[in-house]
């Protein structure tokens, strides 16, 4: 076995959501870095976007929408629970399907503004 695919099976990182509790790899499908949870899409607050290091607030991230780039990909935006500092992450292709539509269609089916100002256009 070469030294590279060893390292590749030892370097398994993993933690535990800090909503649903699932054990999760660091690692997404595609090999790129993963902060939440596939299942419930939860983060935790760890790194302070503000202050560019580490975060010691330590609370929930709650997934709240979705955004859609320019080249088609999605990111996940979450609000920390505990200060209300917003963060983006790009989407794993693992990740619950159904909360990211329901995320995504939610302007839609609870718009701000009542839908009846329709009917006098």
């Amino acid at each position: 076995m070469s030294t590279k695919s060893v390292r590749s099976i030892v370097s398994t990182d993993t933690f535990a959501c800090v909503r649903c509790g699932l054990t999760v790899t660091a690692v997404g499908p595609a090999g790129a870095r993963r902060n939440h949870c596939p299942s419930c899409l939860y983060s935790q607050h760890v790194i302070d976007r503000v202050e560019g290091g580490p975060s010691e607030c330590g609370s929930r991230m709650a997934p709240i929408a979705i955004a859609v780039l320019r080249d088609g990909g999605w990111m996940v935006i979450h609000r920390c629970t505990r200060c209300g500092e917003l963060t983006s992450n790009p989407i794993c292709s693992d990740d619950n399907q159904l909360i990211l539509m329901r995320m995504a269609v939610r302007p839609l089916a609870q718009p701000p503004f009542p839908l009846e100002a329709f009917g006098d256009l």
